[in-house]
C-alpha cells in the first residue's frame, strides 16, 4: 500500500467516522439519560435519507404516513392515561404536544411535496419531518417500562428495530437511493483531489458536537438531563421530571440520526433497512466510550470509519467481520476494568 492510497483512504475514514461520531453520541445520550440502547437510532437515519431522495424526486416521502400513525397511537396512549388518572385538564395539552405538533410538519410537507425546492429547504423539510419520530416511540414503547432493567429495555428496543424494518418496507418500499451530492466542489491537498463534501461532512459533525457540549455546560435544560444521567433519584428529588428529560433526549437524538441521514445519504446508497449496520458500527465507537464519555466516544466511531475505510480495501467481503471484531477486546476491557454494576432499576 503506498502513502497515497493510505492518504485516501485515511480521508475517506474520518468522513464515515465523522458520520459515526454523531450517531454514537446519540445512543451515548440517549443511555446515559434514560437506560435505553436505541437500537432504532439508525433507522431514524435511513428514513431521513429516504425523505430527502423522495423530495428529490418530488414525491410525498412515506414518513408522513409513519409520523401520523405514530402520533396517533402515541395521543391514543397518553389520552388513556390522563383519563384513568382523572387529570381532564392535560387533555388539551396532549393532544397539542402528541397530534398536533408532530402533524405541523407532515401537513407542511404535503403542501411543499410535489414542488421544486432548493437543497436546504429539502433538508430542512426532511429534518422536520423526522424529529417527533423519537419522541413518539419513546412515549409509546419505552415509558411505560422506563423502570424495567437495562436488558428487557435492550429486547424491547431490538424488537422495536425489527418492527420499524417491516413499517420502513411498508412506507418506502424495497428500492435503494442515493441523494444529490451535497457540492461537487474539490480541493488540491498535498497533490490529492479531496472533496468539499468531505470538509463539509467533518464539519458538521465538528459544530453540532461542539453545539451539543455547549448545550449540556451552559442551559438549565442541559444541566437537567447531565443531573438525571448521573443520578436518576437525585434527579427526582430535586424536582426534575426523568420523562421530561427523557423527551428532551429524544428529541435531540432525533436531530442527530437526521443531521447523520443527511450526510451519508449522497455518499452511499440507502436501503429502508439500512440504517441497522449504521447504527452497528456507531454503537461500536459508543462502547469504546463506555457509553458515558462523549470524547471517548468520538474518538471511538472515528477509529471505526478510519478501520472500516481500511478493512475495504484488504478485504471488502471481510470489512464488517474486521470492525465488529472490535468490540471483542474493548468488551474484555470494559468487563475487567468496570466489574459488576448494579442496575438502578433493582436498587
Amino acid at each position: 500500500m503506498s502513502s497515497d492510497i493510505a492518504a485516501i483512504l485515511a480521508i475517506d475514514g474520518i468522513a464515515s467516522g465523522a458520520i459515526y461520531v454523531l450517531i454514537a453520541i446519540g445512543f451515548v445520550l440517549i443511555f446515559a439519560v434514560t437506560r435505553v440502547i436505541f437500537v432504532p437510532f439508525g433507522d431514524i437515519s435511513a428514513f431521513t435519507a429516504l425523505t430527502l431522495a423522495a423530495l428529490e424526486t418530488q414525491r410525498l416521502p412515506g414518513t408522513m404516513g409513519l409520523v401520523a400513525m405514530l402520533a396517533a397511537m402515541a395521543t391514543l396512549m397518553q389520552l388513556t392515561a390522563d383519563i384513568r388518572a382523572s387529570d381532564l385538564k392535560a387533555i388539551p395539552s396532549t393532544l397539542f404536544f402528541y397530534l398536533v405538533v408532530p402533524l405541523v410538519p407532515v401537513a407542511l410537507m404535503w403542501f411543499a411535496a410535489g414542488s421544486v425546492m432548493s437543497m436546504p429547504v429539502r433538508m430542512g423539510l426532511s429534518l422536520l419531518l423526522v424529529l417527533p419520530i423519537a419522541p413518539l416511540l419513546d412515549r409509546i414503547v419505552f415509558r411505560p417500562i422506563a423502570d424495567a432493567s437495562v436488558l428487557l429495555l435492550l429486547t424491547v428496543s431490538m424488537a422495536l428495530h425489527f418492527a420499524l424494518v417491516g413499517l420502513g418496507l411498508m412506507f418506502f418500499g424495497p428500492e435503494g437511493v442515493r441523494t444529490q451530492p451535497l457540492t461537487d466542489a474539490s480541493w488540491e491537498i498535498a497533490g490529492m483531489q479531496v472533496s468539499l463534501q468531505t470538509f463539509l461532512i467533518v464539519g458538521s459533525a465538528v459544530v453540532f458536537s461542539t453545539l451539543l457540549y455547549a448545550f449540556f455546560e451552559l442551559t438549565l435544560t442541559g444541566k437537567a438531563l447531565r443531573a438525571t444521567a448521573v443520578n436518576r433519584t437525585g434527579a427526582r428529588l430535586v424536582g426534575i421530571r426523568p420523562a421530561y428529560t427523557g423527551t428532551m433526549a429524544y428529541v435531540l437524538a432525533s436531530i442527530l440520526a437526521g443531521i447523520s441521514g443527511i450526510l451519508i445519504s449522497p455518499v452511499t446508497t440507502i436501503f429502508y433497512d439500512s440504517g441497522f449496520l449504521f447504527g452497528l458500527r456507531a454503537f461500536v465507537g459508543a462502547i469504546i466510550g463506555a457509553m458515558v464519555n462523549y470524547p471517548v466516544t468520538a474518538l471511538g466511531a472515528l477509529l471505526v470509519g478510519v478501520l472500516e475505510s481500511f478493512a475495504s480495501f484488504w478485504s471488502s467481503a471481510f470489512k464488517e467481520v474486521i470492525v465488529f471484531s472490535l468490540l471483542l477486546p474493548v468488551l474484555l476491557w470494559r468487563s475487567l476494568s468496570v466489574g459488576e454494576v448494579e442496575d438502578e432499576a433493582e436498587e
